[in-house]
């Protein structure tokens, strides 16, 4: 049952109908969300809960299913083919689609990032761009990074900071993303237990805590740059209170976005400044309860001086040779050598990948390549995980079963020449594997391994 106290302090919000909001939480949603990975296609026909879907209206690759199946067991989440992900945070692409041109070079930060839904959105958008993706609990922060490498994006920076470290950074940032921690009311019908944490209090302390984050990492976005505020919360605190916070900083305005013309998705104006703020309400749209709100910095009063970058340590040329002898990297790479491990960086965002490591705590940049054991490359997973098209090693495809075992890391068997190959399902990798005249070694990191199925 939901907290008489909550329902009173919904009174009187925009969209808010107590009748149809009560009676839509008195029921479970029969559907779940799923948001596609573009660059790893994939026969939809052919994959067993793909086949019936209907689109999500604000998002080009967003789609619903019916139910919710067992993902653990689809070799192809674990491969980063899709993310689960909550449709009404899929409304961010509809937001960057009218402000951003996919063609363009842009450096986005996603600031309270894990698990990582919208970092992976926004990764595929600004394929020609830089993303950076913080969270600051180091326990969320390694969910955010497998979800990073199962995406398979190069470019990608995983941090792990407090936002007031990010005025190392002024004036630097086309775009920041701050889906602030919240009360969670707008998840209540998924997670009953959130109903039992709700309080006022935790509401007005949730409320000071997200105009702490936005007033440390303001000052990182340059002049003309946009700042989008969401929460998955219906109080008024942690909404229009802070779209009004926003919109008195000094050269901030609130920017207009267009709504898909079928949707019920409630406008909402901040009762000061009249910034216009979107309500999802999951008895109006096909989602669970969302806020998002959008805001453009006119005038920046900061200058971007930054200290001398953080130089990297290119392969040396022997190196750079044997692994020339087994892989040949994508065209526009640049290989460093981070302790034993090669990284591959994306010459057009190098640069500000050097100025990001110099201030900031990076857990994860560009695209691990693997370890060289002189004339031999040992596989990183994160390249098995990659986009790229163009493997060091063949690729062996297996049947479901075997994809499962090999998930599990369990034995299987497998026919193939001896030496390292990746391991593939439904055409889409899942790992790597060397093959030994008498057994076979899996590779697939064991703390993501399947278990108790």
């Amino acid at each position: 049952m939901l907290p008489e106290k909550f329902i009173a302090s919904l009174a009187g919000l925009p969209g808010f109908d107590e009748n149809a909001f009560v009676k839509t939480h008195q029921v479970p949603a029969d559907f779940t969300a799923v948001r596609l990975n573009q660059f790893k296609p994939f026969d939809l026909t052919a994959h067993p809960f793909m086949q019936s879907t209907s689109p999500v209206d604000w998002c080009a690759e967003g789609y619903y299913l019916s139910g919710r199946p067992s993902f653990v067991l689809d070799p192809l989440w674990h491969a980063g083919n899709y993310y689960v992900q909550e449709a009404s945070s899929m409304f961010l692409h509809t937001i960057i689609s009218q402000l951003a041109d996919t063609e363009k070079y842009y450096k986005v930060l996603d600031l309270c990032a894990a698990p990582g839904g919208k970092t992976t959105l926004l990764a595929n958008y600004f394929k020609n761009g830089l993303v950076v993706a913080n969270e600051t609990i180091k326990s969320r922060n390694a969910i955010l990074e497998e979800n990073c490498i199962r995406w398979g994006s190069d470019h990608i920076v995983v941090t792990q900071n407090d936002p007031s470290h990010f005025k190392a950074l002024p004036n630097f940032f086309d775009f920041i993303i701050a889906d602030a921690p919240c009360s969670g009311s707008g998840m209540f019908r998924k997670d009953p237990q959130a109903i039992q944490e709700w309080s006022e209090e935790n509401v007005l302390h949730c409320s000071q805590r997200q105009t702490r984050i936005i007033e440390e990492s303001i000052a990182a976005l340059q002049e003309g740059g946009y700042y989008i505020y969401s929460t998955c919360s219906y109080s008024f605190e942690e909404d229009e209170k802070i779209m009004d916070y926003i919109a008195s900083l000094d050269g901030m305005t609130s920017v207009s976005i267009q709504l898909p013309s079928s949707s019920q998705i409630v406008s909402t104006y901040s009762p000061i400044h009249q910034a216009q703020g979107f309500r999802f309400y999951p008895d109006k749209i096909k989602g669970e309860g969302f806020f998002i709100a959008v805001f453009q910095k006119e005038k920046a009063d900061y200058t971007s001086q930054f200290s001398t970058p953080f130089q990297f340590t290119l392969l040396p040329k022997k190196e750079a040779a044997n692994l020339a002898a087994i892989y040949t990297l994508p065209e526009q790479f640049m290989c460093i050598q981070h302790a034993d491990e090669l990284i591959a960086l994306p010459a057009h965002c190098y640069s500000d990948m050097q100025t990001i490591r110099a201030h900031l705590y990076v857990k994860k940049i560009g695209m691990r390549i693997g370890v060289l054991k002189g004339a031999d490359l040992v596989p990183a997973h994160d390249l098995a995980m990659s986009q790229w098209t163009s493997m060091p090693y063949q690729t062996i495809e297996v049947e479901l079963s075997d994809a499962l075992q090999f998930l599990r890391r369990a034995d299987f068997q497998l026919n193939g020449p001896k030496g390292w190959h990746s391991i593939s399902y439904m055409n889409c990798r899942l790992g790597w594997v060397k093959i030994l005249p008498n057994r076979l070694n899996n590779y697939y990191p064991n703390t993501w391994r399947i278990l108790n199925y």
